[in-house]
């Protein structure tokens, strides 16, 4: 009798709850994506065009060195502020963001002198297509890492006035993702120039 009406009872399973992002974070990664693919793009033709010859070899600029080593601290003291906002910890928030934008303007400031060393080293965005391509490179990337760091000041702003903490993460998400990324290319970016230099 119990496995008859076992047997008859019809298992009613909840509707899944359907897989959501946030519609910002939705765009954000779609955005990054697309920054990929510009750089692989960009990458791939340095690889195409270096095949072909006429290619200036030289050494990169010291100064790469030390703004890999700058991007590599300003992830690290990005992810200790989103462990602080996590945390409700709005004072070591700012400390943490102002402390990451400083080194992102650093970073900027670093690969401009680099240029500089290579303007100095005859090495011109007109010319051999070698320092075309570097100049163009790490260029962009720049321009993302001013955009990352105006994003800085928004999400400072946005922890003076109190709207960054445990239940509002998103912004501070966001921003950590993205300044997260864009070290990770500047690292992929710096190998990739330092192979095929």
């Amino acid at each position: 009798m119990e496995n008859t009406l076992r047997s008859e009872m019809k298992i009613v399973e909840e509707p899944k709850k359907p897989l959501s992002m946030h519609p910002k974070k939705f765009a954000m990664w779609l955005f990054m994506g697309s920054v990929m693919m510009l750089f692989a793009s960009l990458t791939s033709a340095y690889i195409v065009r270096q095949a072909e010859g006429n290619w200036l070899y030289f050494e990169l600029p010291a100064l790469f060195y030390y703004t890999t080593a700058i991007i590599f601290v300003s992830s690290v003291t990005m992810q200790w502020a989103y462990f602080a906002a996590k945390r409700n910890e709005v004072g070591l928030v700012k400390t943490l963001v102002i402390i990451t934008s400083v080194l992102g303007v650093a970073f900027l400031v670093g690969q401009f002198l680099a240029w500089g060393d290579l303007v100095r080293n005859s090495i011109h965005f007109v010319g051999n297509p070698s320092g075309s391509f570097l100049y163009v490179i790490t260029g962009l990337h720049g321009l993302h890492i001013v955009s990352a760091v105006i994003f800085l000041l928004i999400v400072l702003n946005s922890a003076v006035k109190l709207r960054i903490h445990s239940k509002n993460m998103a912004q501070m998400e966001m921003c950590t993702t993205y300044w997260h990324f864009l070290g990770v290319l500047w690292i992929y970016l710096f190998i990739f120039l330092l192979v095929f230099r």
